[in-house]
């Protein structure tokens, strides 16, 4: 133990150590170009309208129909199981491609970042106006290919809270808390814990009227009817 500690303050291993580090930055610097083209491409990934897509084939418009938001719940709601899977389905593909196409063509730092845009494509997307949905399924997506011990633990988390309140806003605003602090748990660094915070925030301020019917107990339910023009639950 000795003899280890002494080689490193020898200036070799510190030079080493040093490299390292600059090896980081110079990958992260030298991807720039690339990288923020994938960034881009991940917020639109994010914008493609699946509530539209599949509501719409039923002539039904996501943002006018039932709560009006356009995610799984409301769709799930308003036109049925399917078509509410489907969305689901969708919009968690979209964080989990940007997250995987990040990972895989460019570097785990950058994919965070596409996990992020894609989040904030979906939920705020320009075009749209920034009227999306709320942003967990999509969250979601990148959670399991980031962080797949996390996503089965949110899960976990998600069935439980959604059950004992039959609501999925409780759900989905469980998960949200819950991952940066399960990421930080496991090992997460500094970048993917500060990362899925900025994620987390966002669900929850998308969060904020469910928050407040749940503290007055007006939330709905699974099957109950939806508080008029107001967000749901959605895991959209």
């Amino acid at each position: 133990m000795a003899e280890r500690e002494a080689y490193r303050k020898t200036p070799n291993a510190q030079m080493r150590r040093k490299g390292r580090v600059c090896g980081e930055y110079w990958v992260m610097t030298d991807q720039v170009p690339l990288a923020l083209l994938f960034v881009v491409g991940a917020y639109l990934l994010g914008t493609f309208p699946s509530a539209h897509l599949f509501a719409g084939r039923r002539g039904i418009d996501p943002t006018r129909a039932g709560s009006g938001n356009p995610g799984a719940t409301n769709v799930y709601r308003t036109v049925g199981r399917r078509a509410g899977l489907y969305v689901f389905a969708v919009d968690f593909g979209k964080g989990a491609m940007a997250a995987g196409l990040g990972w895989v063509v460019l570097s785990r730092p950058w994919a965070l970042f596409c996990w992020a845009a894609a989040v904030l494509g979906h939920v705020l997307p320009v075009t749209r106006r920034f009227r999306g949905g709320k942003g967990v399924a999509t969250a979601g997506g990148g959670v399991f290919v980031l962080f797949p011990l996390v996503a089965v633990a949110d899960l976990v988390l998600f069935a439980a809270a959604a059950r004992l309140s039959r609501t999925a806003s409780l759900g989905s605003i469980v998960m949200a808390v819950a991952s940066p602090i399960l990421i930080g748990a496991l090992g997460g660094t500094g970048r993917e814990v500060g990362v899925a915070v900025a994620i987390s925030l966002l669900v929850l301020v998308r969060h904020e009227g469910n928050i407040r019917r749940l503290a007055t107990g007006t939330e709905a339910t699974w099957q109950g009817p939806d508080p008029g023009g107001e967000p749901d639950g959605s895991t959209g």
